[in-house]
C-alpha cells in the first residue's frame, strides 16, 4: 500500500512540532511519539480529503487531542509522575520562528502541567504552546468556547497556586540555608 500524495512530506515537515505538543500533553517523550503515531494512523486513510482542506494542522491537532483525552480517560489513575529527566530534550529542538520558540521548558513547568487534569492540560498546551485562539482550541477539543475559557481559568489558577507554593518553599529553603 502506498502513502497518499503529500502525506510523507507533511509528516517530515511537522513531526517535530507534533511530538513537542505530544510531550506537553503526555509528559513523556515515548508516549508523545506513540500519540503522534496513533493520530497519524487515524489521519492516513482520510489524507486525500484532509489535505484538500484549508487547515491540515487543525485536523491533525484535533485527532491528536481527542486521542490523548481518550487515552487519559481509560488510563488515568491519579498518578503524578515526577521523574522527567530525559523528557525535556524534545522541547529544546530548534523551533525556527514559530509560536512556541519562547516556551519556558523548565522541569518545574513540565511537572506542573503533568499534574493538571488532561482536558485542562490540553487547553493550556493548545492556547499557549500552540498559540491557538479560543475558537481554535474549542474546535481542537470539540467543545464550546465557554468550556475552553473555564478550563483555562481553572488550569491557570492551579498553575499560579503551584508556582506561588514553590516560591514560598524556595524562600523558606534560602532562609534555612543562611
Amino acid at each position: 500500500m502506498h502513502d497518499p500524495p503529500g502525506f510523507r512530506e507533511y509528516v517530515a515537515a511537522r513531526r517535530d512540532h507534533l511530538v513537542r505538543v505530544g510531550v506537553l500533553l503526555t509528559g513523556d517523550r515515548h508516549l508523545a511519539e506513540d500519540l503522534v503515531q496513533a493520530a497519524l494512523v487515524r489521519v492516513w486513510p482520510r489524507w486525500a480529503r484532509v489535505s484538500r482542506g484549508e487547515n491540515v494542522d487543525a485536523y491533525v491537532r484535533r485527532v491528536m487531542t481527542s486521542t490523548f483525552l481518550n487515552w487519559r480517560r481509560r488510563k488515568w489513575h491519579g498518578e503524578f509522575p515526577t521523574d522527567i529527566g530525559a523528557n525535556t530534550e524534545i522541547l529544546a529542538l530548534p523551533a525556527g520562528g514559530d509560536a512556541y520558540a519562547h516556551w519556558d521548558n523548565s522541569e518545574a513547568l513540565l511537572t506542573d502541567l503533568r499534574r493538571l487534569p488532561p482536558r485542562q492540560r490540553a487547553v493550556v498546551v493548545l492556547r499557549f504552546y500552540d498559540d491557538l485562539t479560543l475558537d481554535e482550541c474549542a474546535e481542537a477539543l470539540g467543545c464550546s468556547v465557554g468550556t475552553v475559557k473555564s478550563q483555562l481559568h481553572r488550569a491557570l489558577g492551579t498553575l499560579r497556586e503551584t508556582a506561588a507554593r514553590r516560591d514560598r518553599q524556595d524562600v523558606t529553603t534560602e532562609r534555612a540555608d543562611s
